[in-house]
This record gives structure tokens, sequence and C-alpha cells, in this order.
């Protein structure tokens, strides 16, 4: 048998009611994945206080695996992520990024799900609502790499050319027919051979060099990159809609916090 009092880091992803005291509790480590446990208490009990969406720290659990359950036995908080709580936005941003691992089951990956979570809500906590709506973008491309689905945004998928050689205010097009972008020379061809072709995102040349910087340069190097509005719109719209698709199901928090993300 093997041992039943197991400690990790974790993040709280989400706590609902079960019973009349009892709570249902969904949280995330580099060594479990996301996981379940009870945690048992009515309103005064400390832990019940500590065990919060996103809260993270060093939870310990009590795991019978004869009776498959799960229990919290304590749970050492270390950062509380305040402005989530205070933030419609970013409560919101959260809770996506949550659904995410939970829906994709952390892109088979525990490990690099957690640490890309856990930098997401930390830098959503510290920085203000646009730096969080940039940073949910990068978050989900980011993710879209985890789970080997993101699109090559360094060159057009039809020619070959890279974009950063082009000299023109025309924008980029995201065809999901070819799960590539194309020039503006391809889009034209493109729709040429398909009326409606398939391109539905257009970017503009600043947003596509900020999405291969994510890929190519530390995440802090890439905060301190500017960007436009118009850019980070179109950067915002494309990720939204590719990481539906990758989750393959409606994404529920998209569902009900349109207008809010």
């Amino acid at each position: 048998m093997g041992e039943r009092n197991k400690y990790t880091e974790a993040i709280i992803l989400t706590v609902r009611e079960q019973g009349e005291s009892n709570r249902s509790v969904c949280a995330i480590s580099p060594d479990m994945g996301i996981f379940y446990a009870t945690l048992y208490g009515g309103p005064k009990s400390r832990l019940r206080s500590l065990v919060q969406p996103f809260n993270t720290g060093t939870i310990f659990i009590y795991d019978d695996e004869n009776r498959h359950l799960k229990k919290i036995s304590d749970f050492d908080a270390k950062h509380f992520h305040t402005s989530l709580k205070e933030n419609l936005y970013k409560m919101w941003a959260a809770n996506l990024a949550s659904e995410v691992l939970m829906k994709t089951k952390c892109a088979g990956d525990d490990k690099s799900a957690y640490i890309l979570l856990k930098a997401f809500i930390d830098g959503i906590d510290a920085g203000d609502e646009r730096t969080a709506r940039i940073g949910t973008a990068r978050f989900l491309w980011r993710y879209l790499s985890l789970l080997g689905v993101q699109p090559d945004v360094s060159e057009c998928c039809g020619c070959g050319r890279s974009f950063f050689d082009l000299h023109s205010d025309k924008k980029i097009c995201f065809s999901p027919a070819l799960n590539g972008f194309l020039c503006p020379d391809c889009q034209c061809l493109q729709q040429n051979q398909k009326p409606n072709g398939g391109i539905f995102f257009s970017l503009t040349k600043e947003a596509a060099e900020y999405m291969d910087a994510i890929n190519n340069l530390s995440p802090g190097q890439v905060r301190r990159m500017p960007l436009s509005d118009e850019s980070m719109d179109d950067f915002r719209r494309l990720t939204f809609n590719l990481i539906e698709q990758a989750a393959g199901t409606t994404l529920l928090t998209m569902k009900s916090g349109y207008g809010i993300l």
C-alpha cells in the first residue's frame, strides 16, 4: 500500500459545495496534474478560508486509494492573488485558463501546464487590466504550442515567404482550412481558387511579429515589447478562436463571459 499522506505544490482551480458543510475542490499540481479532493469543515473552518480559487501553495492530501478518496488535511497558502477577486476581467481570464487546462487534460504534460498557469496567474495579478488582456492571449498562444497545434506565424504557408520581409500595410490572414497564415498575395490566390476560401482572421504585421517573439524571446523581453490596440485585438481574437478549436468543444467561460473577455 502506498503512502497515504502526500503533499505537493498546487493551485486551487474551483471550489464547490458538497453536502451541507463540505466542499469539492479541484486543483492542479506539477506532480498530480488536475485532481479532486474533499474539504471537510463548516463555515468557520480555517482551511475553508485558505482553500479558495487561484490561491497557490503547498497542499497536504490524505489519499485513500482503496476508497478512491482524497481529503485535504492542510493548505499552506503562499499567494492569494487578491486582484483576481477584485477585477472582473482578471477573474474570468483565470477561469478561462483553468477550463482550458481541464478540458484538454493539461495537454498531457502536467508540469509544463502547471508552470504556464502559475506564471499567467502571477502575471495578471501583478498588472493592470490591459496587461491582463495581453497576458491572456500570450498564455493561450503558448498553450497552443504545448498542445502541438500552434500554427507557424513566421512565414506564409502558401509561398513560404517570411512575413517579416513584407513591405506592405495589408494584413496577414489566418486560414483555418490550411491551419496557417497567408501573405497578401497568397490571400488573393486562395480566394480566387476558393470563394470565401476559409480566411476568417486577419492580423497586423506587428501582431505576427509579437506572436513570433513569444516563441523566441524570454517572457521578460516580450512583456517589454509595445503592442498597439489594433494588433492586440487581432491577437486576442485569433487565440480565442484557436484555443476553442483545439479544445474541441465550446468553452463555457468564453460563452458565459462574452462581453467581458
